[in-house]
């Protein structure tokens, strides 16, 4: 179990933990030289087995508070020390707000100098403390008066600690390993080591990981946990490893990096939160306040983006963006304090919901509406609330990695929450049954009134039909729909197009019109139609809309167009398919030559070599040699 130290400067907690553990937690010389706690200290008292009592000292100068806030994120226990001669003081009441805003809910009170009071004195510093405690975390923590120096009270404490650590529930040890580090140095002959608390995971010797955000590859070669040589560390426990890699050394790593697994590795610069205002502050905290943002070890700046109302009151909570001016590594669940611009006192916190939050949109309903299903807690029930109110879907490769699931995880609640899958195994989207079942629907309807609006066309492109779809979904998931109905033959593909099944583009009567005049002068042409300018000038129309006009004939299936400048309607292509196939006939093993069909049709040798190159693009003929050999019946290529 580990156990933080909070309370202001100079009411005895490095003393206490002195006389706890019998270690003295001041390592810096400037502590020694000026009496009181700069940076974080550490000590440990063994309980038999595997018992350990893992205690993080903290400075109450309120110039340290940064310290203070590495010291007690992650913890299991928190320790508040106050004076009997002061009672509660500034930092007393900081510190406090901080572990309630951290959501640390098991600890004791120590009221520590009670030899220096008289009795009415502590029964008056008890009462503080009492209504101090009001309405926190901690208030039905038990109250321990007693004297470091004389040892009055101490065994109460003690017994007490020790009684928390035998029954404390060791954290699960599920998903990627993490571990925040807050310290870092190095060791002659063994290298760089940081330490830190382990949330989530496990860690062996041997293990390849990654510091963050850097993203740089390290190995573990030796572990320390709950200050012992061990095989593994896991979630709950203080370690210390010493890691190696190509390029690291004692400046590598730095307090608020993260120590992980490399599927835990996302380092990002905006995070949707629920954030909590403390009731002491004197106004409301308005949108895109600058602020200091405290979240595991690390310390960053950034703004507050106020997603709803455009400020938040005192004593009162509301969802926001923390826009960061430097990325970090948070995820899901994940606790942060936030301080004043100038750093110098507390004014809220709250937990991380999506550490992948959007750059545009973040205050639309349907994004609030999707950020209230989240932080819930347990995985099942928060993505069953997501799938119900994101019709387009929810990121299941996002959603583990923000929850920090590993992949055996993932999968085993991908099975357990009813969904359609659709996109690779890296990069999943999960919709519910009902949601994939009405954007089905909606495509279908989609391409019906397309079709009633341009009766003269095959149906929009892939990429049209999903502009024109509601919400406009994802690439990944209008690809599975496209899939799924056309595999049901509910939707058919002509070319680049889609369309219903059985849809035939018809004319208008302007359309007709022009058709028909057009039509007489290619059956007229027979084997050698009219090119596309000479029909324009017969047609008294312009050479490219007279071309667009015969593309748009050839959706309809009236021409096929053999080259560039030349249309052929589907009989005159048939009767020349079957030369071919006579000429194949005669030929026999040799095929046909060109000059053989260009004599037997009399249309020129360009043309000639025109449709031969076309005759084999569609599959009637293929090369071979100087000849050519028919590979499929006219019939089936070509309708009258």
């Amino acid at each position: 179990m580990i156990v933080a130290t909070a309370g202001h400067i100079d009411h005895g907690k490095t003393l206490l933990v002195k006389a706890l553990t019998g270690i003295d937690a001041d390592r810096l010389p400037e502590e020694k030289r000026r009496g009181l706690t700069i940076d974080l200290g550490f000590a440990y008292r063994h309980l038999g087995g595997d018992a350990v009592l893992g205690f993080i000292d903290v400075p109450g100068h309120e110039k340290f508070v940064r310290n203070m806030l590495a010291g007690v994120s992650g913890i299991d226990f928190a320790l508040l020390i106050v004076a009997a001669d002061d009672g509660p003081m500034p930092q007393t009441e900081e510190h406090l707000a901080i572990l309630d805003l951290l959501g640390v809910r098991i600890g004791a009170i120590a009221i520590t100098k009670i030899d220096r009071v008289a009795p009415q004195r502590l029964a008056e510093a008890t009462e503080e403390v009492g209504v101090l405690l009001a309405g926190t975390t901690l208030e039905a923590a038990p109250v321990f008066p007693l004297s470091a120096m004389t040892g009055d009270g101490m065994a109460a404490l003690q017994d007490h600690l020790e009684a928390a650590a035998l029954a404390f529930d060791m954290r699960r040890d599920d998903g990627n390993f993490r571990l925040a580090i807050d310290r870092s140095f190095t060791i002659a002959g063994a290298g760089l080591v940081v330490t830190g608390t382990v949330y989530a995971g496990r860690v062996s010797v041997g293990d390849r990981l990654l510091l963050s955000p850097a993203g740089t590859p390290v190995r573990v070669r030796a572990i320390h946990a709950q200050n012992r040589d061990a095989a593994q560390g896991r979630a709950g426990e203080r370690c210390a490893l010493n890691i190696t890699g190509s390029g690291i050394g004692r400046h590598s790593a730095h307090r608020g990096d993260w120590i992980l697994a490399e599927p835990a590795h996302a380092p990002v610069r905006r995070l949707d939160a629920t954030l909590g205002l403390l009731g002491s502050e004197q106004r409301a905290l308005r949108h895109w306040t600058p602020v200091h943002l405290h979240l595991a070890a690390v310390a960053v700046t950034g703004r507050v983006a106020v997603l709803e109302g455009g400020s938040i009151a005192p004593g009162k909570s509301g969802l926001v963006q923390l826009v960061l001016d430097e990325p970090i590594g948070a995820l899901s669940g994940d606790r942060f304090i936030l301080r004043d611009q100038s750093a110098r006192r507390t004014i809220g916190g709250g937990r991380i919901i999506d550490p992948f939050s959007p750059a545009r949109g973040r205050a639309r309903p349907e994004r609030i509406t999707v950020l209230r299903q989240m932080g819930g807690g347990d995985p099942a029930v928060e993505l069953r609330a997501l799938l119900d109110a994101s019709a387009d879907g929810v990121d299941l490769s996002c959603f583990a990695l923000a929850r920090n699931l590993t992949g055996a995880e993932a999968d085993a609640l991908w099975e357990q929450v009813e969904m359609i899958r659709s996109g690779s195994p890296r990069h999943q989207t999960g919709i519910a049954p009902s949601h994939w079942d009405a954007l089905l629907d909606a495509v279908l309807g989609a391409l019906r009134d397309w079709h009633a609006k341009r009766p003269d066309q095959p149906g929009p492109e892939e990429a049209r039909l999903r502009r024109a779809l509601p919400g406009r979904p994802s690439e990944t998931l209008f690809g599975a729909a496209m899939l799924d109905l056309l595999r049901a033959g509910r939707i058919s593909r002509d070319g680049a197009h889609l369309t219903l099944p059985g849809h035939r583009p018809a004319f208008s009567a302007a359309d007709a019109a022009l058709w028909a005049r057009i039509e007489a002068l290619l059956l007229e042409g027979g084997a050698r139609p009219p090119r596309v300018l000479e029909i324009a000038e017969a047609v008294s129309l312009d050479g490219r809309a007279t071309e667009r006009f015969l593309q748009r004939a050839a959706r309809v299936g009236l021409v096929m167009r053999v080259a560039d400048n030349r249309f052929y309607t589907p009989a005159a292509l048939l009767d020349l398919a079957r030369l071919a196939q006579a000429l194949a006939a005669d030929a026999r093993e040799d095929g046909f030559t060109a000059g053989a069909f260009n004599k037997r049709t009399g249309i020129g040798r360009n043309l000639t070599i025109q449709l031969l190159e076309f005759f084999d693009k569609k599959g009637l003929t293929r090369r071979d040699g100087a000849g050519r050999k028919l590979t499929a019946k006219p019939e089936d290529l070509f309708s009258q």
